[in-house]
């Protein structure tokens, strides 16, 4: 721990015992926790900034595309339907490929981990 940790430990030690802390807004509330242990440590802070900022890279939003097409291509009766979907499907995965190569993604052990952490939680539970 570094010595402004430390410090800063110290302070709100402090503050908890005098009481300086008892009449915050949320005190004796539940925080709702923003779990971000599937993200590699290198890459959480970058994500918490985007996502405080309301932005989403575009590969997230490709892949979450993507798993919804094959989801609906799994669920698709109709074989016009279900062509349609496969080309949508075949597009959208084609531009991510892309993307992660203009990147540098494509290769990256971090992002490799971060990629198995998304499907787990974008692909339906069978």
């Amino acid at each position: 721990m570094s010595m402004f940790s430390r410090l800063a430990e110290q302070k709100i030690e402090e503050a908890i015992r005098n009481g300086e802390l008892d009449d915050l807004p949320l005190a004796g509330k539940k925080l709702s926790i923003d779990d971000l242990s599937h993200i590699p440590e290198d890459m959480r802070m970058s994500y918490r900034i985007m996502k405080n900022a309301g932005y989403v890279p575009e590969e997230v939003t490709l892949r979450k595309e993507c798993v919804q097409l094959h989801d609906l291509l799994s669920a698709a009766s109709n074989v016009g339907k279900h062509e349609e979907i496969r080309r949508k499907l075949s597009e959208k995965q084609l531009r991510l490929q892309m993307l992660l190569e203009q990147r540098g993604l494509s290769g990256s052990s971090a992002f490799t981990q971060y990629e198995t952490k998304v499907r787990e939680r974008l692909a339906p539970e069978e």
